[in-house]
């Protein structure tokens, strides 16, 4: 306790230094939205820290919302239009392009610019952290926050019970599972059901050797032999061995919220999942939890970014001072002292470099490796799928997925639904090429 609390009169000191270069005026009042798509106490922590950014700075009042999932608080923000638009929010790293078509933000990239030693500020971001935070020209929209990775877990117990080494490709990983699978107890469990299988698909792609998306958001790529491979991958884990597949886990895969609770529940051997499910999976296993980077690819590792970043809008009527304390805030909440904090109660990746020297997130690596894990994966890491006109996109992506991963189109015709769905993506993109 009184390590934290050392740890937040830290953070109280340097949110002071950096508001006191707002110009005295009537009370700014900045409304802050926020999801999440983890297990445990998160809306307490957020609430925790707006408290102690609220206490540093009188003058300047954030009314924190959980507003659900990152879609629920988009279709808030969209649903409230600009009377007036929300100041701060957390949302996905891939809502980038559409915001900035919507003319809806502000970039950080200006406030950047405005610091003492704005690079030193960037460089201490993990470089993966800023792939989806930039746009084609290299500018800076939005601040690393909530970040995550598709990382692989593993009942540590049962590997070594079995004498089975921790998987570092797809052969390696499907015989793993073929080797612990028992009638209770799935080999392997991705959650790619439920109708949104984009993200775990997305590090599949990029191990088979080409990524969904690119650095030029005009580019999807959907139909390549890559795409092919994965998706027919994520079909077989799926699929009986009398039909042809591995029969390591149910057939379309898992839904997303159950994974991790089949897994603490001893009913699967290995999961696919964010590394924001960290923490809840090490605080409630009765079992040593293992965590190793994605083995996604034939030839080793691959893993996608995932999670949300901090946006500030704008819809034309904010003054100079409302968007200067709601970078006071960005900044605060992306501050090394918090993502320390953050890190260690939530178990997203602290997204600067220097947290992980602080505490409490250097205890905690200590104690627990598997969060440096989480870390060291980054660099094998591909940007999220991000393009213009994205929510579209994303739509025909999910939806082309989940209907071969359900068994819905046969994987004979996998290749050609792709490229049905390849060429409608095309046509929502060739405006903009």
């Amino acid at each position: 306790m009184m390590r934290r609390t050392l740890l937040m009169l830290v953070v109280l000191v340097c949110v002071l230094s950096v508001a006191i270069g707002i110009s005295a005026q009537d009370d700014i009042t900045l409304d802050f939205y926020f999801p999440t798509a983890v297990d445990g106490p998160i809306v307490s922590t957020i609430e925790g820290y707006v408290a102690q950014f609220n206490e540093a700075n009188p003058g300047i009042t954030v009314v924190p919302s959980y507003t659900g999932s990152y879609t629920q608080t988009r279709d808030t923000i969209v649903a409230e239009g600009m009377e007036p638009i929300v100041d701060v929010a957390v949302m996905l790293s891939t809502d980038l392009y559409s915001f900035i078509q919507e003319e809806t933000i502000v970039p950080a990239q200006s406030f950047i610019d405005e610091m003492e030693d704005p690079a030193a500020f960037v460089d201490d971001f993990f470089p993966a952290m800023l792939l989806n935070s930039r746009d084609a020209d290299g500018t800076i929209w939005s601040i690393p926050f909530q970040r995550s990775s598709v990382a692989l877990y593993y009942n540590a117990d049962l590997f070594e019970a079995e004498g089975i080494a921790v998987p570092t490709n797809t052969e390696e990983l499907i015989a793993a599972a073929q080797a612990l699978q028992t009638d209770e107890r799935a080999g392997l469990l991705i959650p790619v059901a439920g109708g949104f299988p984009t993200w775990m698909y997305q590090a599949f792609a990029a191990g088979f050797g080409q990524p969904l998306t690119a650095e030029d958001p005009s580019v999807v790529n959907f139909n390549s032999e890559a795409s092919l491979d994965a998706v027919t991958f994520l079909t077989l884990v799926g699929t009986s061995a009398e039909d042809g597949g591995y029969g390591v886990g149910p057939a379309g895969g898992s839904a997303w919220g159950e994974t991790p609770t089949a897994f603490l529940a001893g009913q699967a051997a290995m999961i696919y999942h964010t590394s924001g499910s960290l923490s809840n999976l090490l605080n409630n296993a009765d079992f040593t939890v293992g965590v190793a980077f994605a083995p996604s690819g034939p030839e080793g590792p691959a893993t996608v970014l995932g999670g949300g970043n901090m946006y500030i809008f704008d819809d034309g009527s904010k003054t100079q001072e409302e968007l200067d304390a709601a970078w006071a805030f960005v900044e605060f909440m992306s501050s090394p002292e918090i993502q320390s904090d953050w890190g260690v109660a939530s178990g997203y990746v602290a997204a600067r470099q220097s947290a992980w020297d602080m505490e409490p997130l250097a205890s905690r690596v200590e104690e627990f490796p598997q969060y440096g894990v989480t870390r060291d994966q980054l660099d094998v890491a591909v940007m999220e799928f991000s393009s213009y006109d994205s929510i579209n996109i994303d739509g025909i992506v999910n939806s082309t997925l989940s209907g071969i991963l359900s068994g819905e189109v046969p994987l004979d015709e996998a290749q050609a639904t792709l490229d049905t769905a390849q060429a409608q993506i095309d046509g929502l993109l060739d405006a903009y090429r």
